[in-house]
């Protein structure tokens, strides 16, 4: 944790008077309380969707069904994300945003006359589902770009989102199992569209001050499409640190984050049934709570080093699933693995916005995006084809070892170990170790 050292001099009276420490910044204002309501308000509308997706129309169309809807989804996010963070940089993230949630209103919204109505066709979730995949790849490159905009401190900022985004997935698949036994999936994909009209809401009455403050609509005149992707492409290859911890992701992705949801699920509800793993679902939301929390607190001088350390601990989740583990165990590294994984994505998400320039961190992000989702997705294809070759204990070892390598060459890169915490303006600790942004 980065701590200041007191110094005592001694002043003469003719030595100038010592300048008042620097305040920190408060973070609770008026642009960071909307922007917070409006990402927890539609987070939680996202966390519902997937149990309302695999109970509706799992329901309806099957587990394949289900399957081509949300690769659906994740297909169209993977193909115009890049595009997403081009337009958030020449047309402002805060426009791409209020656009893209009440494109969302709409989604969700005729899906829920549809359900209403009796039973959808195949051919509207498909294609409300593209609607919406674009929709996201569109709005999730600005929410990196609108953190510093709306608070001074970027770290605690990511940090309080990340709570809130635990807390989200901890209410939000719940809500909608019990609203799905109750009423109907209509009412789900209702109240997701409320979600999303609200959060529009929100980020319409940011308002941002006039007179040499950034804003979010800094739009861009005589820049084609191709030269704004060649030009994140080259911002983002310019920091080595961060297109290293992209490859390592991508691996992670493919051998740990993607297969372990469905290698998780199959071992824990055979053994300990469906509870235990729904149980071990929500332990593990309630430990990315405390890594958020966690990250509130600490500020580590070279944060993605501190990161890293804690990605090593996440190996426990799935050593924990392929031992067996009884119950209290198995819980203990679900918290734990949570807490880890919350804690680097504080670290990474505050050392991206804060070693980036702010007219292509858009771009930037959109890039960062793209490799850490494609490599999950094709994580979860292979998860299947992967049983025929291996048992799941076997996998999830695999997994646990592509943890602890990626950890290792993670740190093993001087670029990403030795990256420095930059500290922004007002943070109250202009003393502490910053520097430029790495390369």
């Amino acid at each position: 944790m980065t701590t200041l050292r007191a110094r005592t001099t001694q002043t003469s009276r003719t030595d100038p008077p010592t300048a008042p420490p620097p305040t920190r910044l408060p973070l609770w204002d008026r642009r960071f309380t909307l922007f917070f309501t409006a990402r927890t308000i539609s987070l939680f509308g996202d966390a519902m969707m997937p149990v309302a997706t695999a109970l509706a129309v799992g329901a309806l169309y099957g587990i394949s069904g289900v399957g081509f809807v949300l690769g659906t989804w994740t297909g169209t996010f993977v193909v115009l994300v890049l595009f997403g963070g081009v337009f958030a940089d020449r047309f402002g993230a805060r426009r791409m945003m209020v656009g893209a949630d009440l494109v969302r209103v709409l989604t969700q919204g005729v899906l829920a006359a549809a359900f209403f109505a009796g039973t959808p066709p195949f051919w509207l979730l498909i294609t409300m589902a593209a609607l919406a995949g674009a929709a996201v790849a569109m709005f999730l490159p600005g929410t990196n770009g609108m953190v510093p905009l709306v608070a001074g401190e970027p770290q605690r900022a990511n940090a309080t989102l990340k709570v809130a985004d635990a807390l989200a997935h901890l209410l939000g698949p719940a809500c909608a199992g019990l609203l799905i036994a109750l009423t109907s999936a209509g009412t789900v994909y209702a109240i997701d569209a409320g979600t999303f009209a609200l959060s529009a809401l929100c980020l319409a009455l940011i308002r941002f001050a006039p007179a040499g403050a950034p804003t979010d609509a800094a739009v861009r005149t005589g820049s084609s499409l191709r030269r704004d992707l060649r030009q994140g492409w080259q911002e983002f290859r310019a920091r080595t640190w961060m297109w290293a911890v992209i490859l390592i992701w991508v691996v992670y992705g493919v051998l740990l984050f993607g297969p372990l949801v469905p290698l998780s699920s199959a071992l824990v509800g055979d053994r300990l049934g469906p509870n235990a793993y729904g149980l071990a679902v929500s332990f593990l939301g309630a430990g990315t709570v405390l890594g958020g929390l966690l990250a509130l607190r600490m500020r580590p001088a070279r944060p993605l080093a501190a990161g890293t350390l804690a990605m090593a601990l996440y190996t426990v989740l799935p050593l924990c699933v392929a031992f067996g583990t009884d119950l209290p165990v198995l819980l203990a590294g679900h918290v734990l693995g949570g807490g880890a994984l919350a804690f680097w994505s504080v670290m990474w998400a505050t050392s991206v916005q804060t070693h980036t320039p702010p007219a292509v961190l858009n771009r930037v992000s959109a890039y960062e995006l793209a490799g850490s989702v494609s490599g999950i997705a094709l994580g979860q294809i292979l998860a299947g084809p992967a049983l025929a070759l291996a048992s799941p204990k076997h996998l999830l070892l695999v997994s646990a070892g592509a943890g602890l390598a990626g950890a290792a060459a993670l740190f093993s890169v001087p670029a990403i170990r030795r990256l420095r915490r930059a500290v922004p303006p007002g943070d109250g600790e202009s003393g502490a170790p910053g520097g430029p942004p790495g390369k």
